[in-house]
C-alpha cells in the first residue's frame, strides 16, 4: 500500500492534517519490546489508507516506508529514531521519541509524517484547535468539563447533577465555568449564523 507525503496530508499546516506516529499508542500495543518488526497503519472510515514498517531495538525504532514530496517521485525512506525513557510516578518507564530532524532532538510523544517524521516544531505545525474560532474552543472546553462532571456529552443536553464524592465548592466552580463557556459558544454561533431558534427552524 502507498506511503506518505501525498494527497490531502501533504504540505498542510495543522497536526490533524498529517500522519501522527504516537509513541504512547505503540507502547500500549506492546510493540516497544526490542527485536520486533511490524506494520503500523492508519485507517479512515474503517479502511486502511497508509502504513509504515517499524523495527524496534533497545534504544531506537527504525522507520521504513515510501514517501514523495509535493507529488514527486516515490522514494524509499529508512532511518532510525532514537528513544528516551523517563520514570513514571508509580513505577515503570515512559518512552519518548527524540526528533530525528537535523539540529532538533526534542523529546516528544508524537512525530508527524510527510516525507520525513519530525516533531510539530520542525514541521511548523499548529494544533488544530489553534485554527478554531473562539466559540469553537469554548464549546470544546465545555465538553471537557462535562466529561469531568460525568454529564452527557453535548452542551445542548443541559446540566447534570453533582458527581458523587465531589465537594460542593468544586462542583459550583466547575458548573459556573461550564455555563460561561456555553454562553460564549452560543454567542459566537449566533453572531455567525443568527439566532438559534432560526437555525433550529430551518
Amino acid at each position: 500500500m502507498g506511503g506518505f507525503g501525498s494527497g490531502r496530508h501533504g504540505g498542510k499546516s495543522t497536526t490533524g492534517d498529517m500522519w501522527a506516529l504516537d509513541i504512547r499508542r505503540i507502547a500500549r500495543a506492546g510493540r516497544l519490546t526490542p527485536g520486533q518488526s511490524f506494520n503500523w497503519q492508519w485507517s479512515r472510515n474503517g479502511e486502511p489508507v497508509a502504513n509504515i514498517n517499524l523495527r524496534t531495538d533497545t534504544d531506537r525504532v527504525t522507520l521504513d516506508y515510501r514517501a514523495r514530496d509535493r507529488g514527486g517521485e516515490w522514494q524509499a525512506m529508512n532511518y532510525p529514531v532514537r528513544l528516551s525513557w523517563t520514570p513514571c510516578t508509580y513505577g515503570g518507564q515512559r518512552a519518548w521519541w527524540l526528533c530525528p530532524a537535523a539540529g532538533c532532538g526534542r523529546r516528544v510523544a508524537v512525530l508527524y509524517g510527510g516525507k520525513i517524521y519530525a516533531c510539530r516544531h520542525c514541521h511548523q505545525l499548529a494544533y488544530r484547535t489553534q485554527r478554531e474560532q473562539a466559540h469553537d474552543r469554548a464549546g470544546s472546553k465545555a465538553d471537557k468539563l462535562r466529561d469531568r462532571l460525568g454529564w452527557e456529552a453535548g452542551i445542548l443536553n443541559g446540566n447534570g447533577a453533582k458527581p458523587k464524592g465531589m465537594h460542593w465548592s468544586t462542583f459550583d466552580r466547575l458548573e459556573s465555568e461550564h455555563d460561561a463557556l456555553v454562553n460564549q459558544t452560543f454567542a459566537g454561533i449566533m453572531a455567525k449564523f443568527g439566532p438559534l431558534r432560526e437555525l433550529i427552524g430551518r
